[in-house]
Formats: structure tokens, C-alpha cells, sequence
């Protein structure tokens, strides 16, 4: 098992989430910590083999963190 730390600045773009996806199979990774997702909310999103788990950040759209787990692991 990979685990890994990522700080992305932003995954808040349209496209964004797919492209953060494809960089962790990439690198073959299991369980990756991704600060700064500036999502509002919290809950899950699948994308392609890879579910994310994420939690609200401050009312600004700053910080916030998520969890990238391979499926296989979920």
C-alpha cells in the first residue's frame, strides 16, 4: 500500500478533479491526504477508481482537506 500528503492549492476548477485522479494513478497511490480543496460542504465523489472523501474548509472556499482512497482499499 502508497499513502501519500499533497498540497494542490485548488481543486476547485472545472476538470480539476479528473486531473488530480489521473496524477494518483499515476503514481500508483492508495490513500493520499489532499489539503486546500476549497470544496463547500463535505460527502463523496467517485472518479474513475478512486473515491474521495472531503470536508468543508472555512466559509471563504479556503483550505478544507481530502482523502483519496483506491477503491480496492474502500
Amino acid at each position: 500500500m502508497k499513502i501519500g500528503t499533497w498540497n494542490v492549492r485548488s481543486i476547485y476548477r472545472a476538470g480539476s478533479l479528473k486531473a488530480t485522479a489521473r496524477e494518483l494513478r499515476r503514481y500508483k497511490l492508495d490513500v493520499v491526504g489532499v489539503q486546500e480543496v476549497r470544496w463547500d460542504k463535505g460527502g463523496t465523489v467517485r472518479e474513475g477508481d478512486c473515491d474521495f472523501f472531503y470536508w468543508k474548509g472555512n466559509n471563504n472556499q479556503q483550505l478544507g482537506t481530502v482523502f483519496f482512497v483506491h477503491r480496492r482499499i474502500v
